[in-house]
């Protein structure tokens, strides 16, 4: 009996042991969260309090929502110089169309004073037996033919009509082989460019081959060069020297067709910073 009645003191002992140790770590911890602040566990309201600080201090900071981009003109019509190239100039479309351009830009030159100053290519020309062309001049190098009507005239290339437009506008720019846009993104900038096209607006279905003095060429009669003065989205508008007509109104695919029949040649100038 008394061995029993010592092992119920020592396991009540043994309970208070634990129970004083288990109170004295918990007072332990209480006293801990007292003296720093800190707890064991969230509580769900600080926790979302602390959630909704943090998402407002990083929306403060984020970076601002981007631009939206400027949306593209649909359609564009400048006005500018009109000047016909007849009765003078039968074929001189390239420097008629050069005279608007400059007149555009300000510079006050009419058709008559650029003839002297555009290039030349003197070449004499030369017929084959069957009355074919075999050897004349390269567009690519001045102006083939004479350009007054006084004899069988040709016309020149973006490349040689190049140089003079260089020599009255600083900021030049020769746009042969950009694609058609950049020339509807010239005016939208407000600027008109000189392009290739054919006469009657339509990609020609005959073609002359002649030898040069840097090689042969082919080419067509049909070859003209007009001022593009606008476009929306089904056509274009031109200063027609030929026509005697400005803001020509054209299908826009058919203009684009002839205009890369003819090489995409065209030049234009870009806006002084």
């Amino acid at each position: 009996m008394t061995v029993l009645w010592k092992g119920i003191q020592v396991t009540l002992a043994l309970f208070l042991i634990t129970g004083l140790l288990f109170a004295s770590g918990v007072f332990g911890v209480l006293l801990y969260a007292k003296l720093t602040g800190q707890t064991w566990y969230r509580d769900p309201a600080v926790a979302y309090a602390e959630q909704e600080a943090a998402a407002a201090k990083a929306a403060a900071t984020a970076a601002p929502p981007a631009a939206k981009p400027v949306e593209r003109p649909k359609s564009v019509l400048l006005e500018a110089p009109h000047i016909r190239q007849r009765p003078e100039l039968p074929s001189g479309c390239e420097v008629t169309s050069l005279a608007m351009l400059l007149q555009f830009y300000g510079v006050n030159k009419s058709k008559m004073d650029l003839v002297p100053e555009m290039k030349k290519d003197p070449t004499p020309i030369r017929y084959n037996k069957n009355g074919s062309i075999a050897y004349w001049g390269n567009p690519n190098t001045g102006f083939v033919g004479e350009v007054t009507g006084a004899a069988k005239g040709f016309g020149i290339y973006h490349t040689a009509l190049f140089e003079l437009l260089k020599d009255y506008v600083p900021t030049a720019k020769d746009l042969t082989k950009e694609p058609f846009s950049k020339l509807e993104d010239q005016l939208i900038q407000g600027i008109p460019s000189v392009v290739w096209t054919t006469i009657d607006y339509k990609v020609p279905d005959k073609w002359v081959v002649w030898d040069t003095p840097i090689g042969p060429i082919e080419t067509t009669f049909m070859e003209h060069a007009v001022l593009l003065v606008g476009f929306d989205e089904q056509y274009v508008y031109v200063n027609d020297p030929l026509a005697g007509q400005s803001n020509k109104k054209i299908d826009k695919e058919a203009f684009i067709a002839t205009w890369d029949a003819m090489g995409r040649q065209a030049l234009s100038y870009t806006k002084a910073k």
